[in-house]
């Protein structure tokens, strides 16, 4: 199963169904080119990368994961 993405704006603007090149989908959505990586630094110290910054949409990614739960 190939990885899915969705994403959420600081509006509360939801983006689904990214597929695997979330990046190339949310550009051609939101129809502006100019974009940056986004980061957010975790409580013990360390930077990770969360999403991007694309025109004047903060966009953070979620990678979407089936649900699934073993039988009783």
């Amino acid at each position: 199963m190939s990885k899915n993405y969705m994403s959420i704006d600081q509006y509360g603007q939801t983006y689904h169904d990214l597929g695997k090149h979330p990046l190339k989908e949310l550009v051609k959505r939101l129809g502006c080119r100019k974009n940056s990586k986004m980061y957010c630094d975790r409580k013990d110290g360390t930077t990770v990368h969360v999403g991007y910054v694309i025109g004047q949409h903060w966009c953070t990614l979620y990678e979407v994961k089936p649900f699934e739960m073993e039988g009783l």
